[in-house]
């Protein structure tokens, strides 16, 4: 894939990122801590969110074909390392009560629903954008036509 469409795509996925982190904070919150109120910073932690779960991502970009097992294999990765950052950032942060089980184990969770959605939006977006594959030629015609006899001609 070329280094521009890849850049593209992630701009896209942050996007992406960025509105389904919007709503997972929105449904965790009203769950464990419907009555909490904040402020205008609280509109950052999304776009903070979705661009460090956005950076691992990078490790998907190739300059040449990927094998399946490879991808993945970096898909697998991926999803672990987002985990990893998310939960520190959970961990660190003072507003989110990680002394909670369930808390944790719901932001773990999540994760990776989001990590499935976007997957699968962008393979939406990618089957949309694929060229659709040629109809199959008549075995009368084509590049790789087979010579005709004179017997089966009926020109001659």
């Amino acid at each position: 894939m070329e280094l521009k469409r890849f850049l593209i795509n992630k701009l896209i996925l942050f996007f992406m990122l960025s509105t389904l982190i919007c709503a997972a904070i929105f449904i965790i919150g009203s769950v464990f801590d419907g009555e909490a109120r904040f402020g205008y910073d609280a509109f950052l932690s999304p776009i903070i969110y979705a661009a460090f779960c956005m950076l691992p991502t990078f490790l998907t970009w190739s300059k040449r074909e990927i094998k399946p097992r490879q991808m993945l294999f970096r898909k697998v990765l991926i999803l672990i390392i987002i985990e990893a950052e998310v939960l520190f950032m959970a961990f660190r942060s003072p507003k989110i009560d990680t002394s909670r089980v369930q808390v944790v184990l719901t932001l773990a969770g999540s994760v990776l629903v989001i990590y499935v959605l976007t997957n699968f939006f962008l393979w939406l977006k990618d089957s949309a954008e694929a060229p659709e594959p040629l109809p199959a030629k008549a075995s009368t015609g084509g590049p790789f036509r087979q010579p005709v006899s004179a017997s089966e001609n009926p020109d001659k």
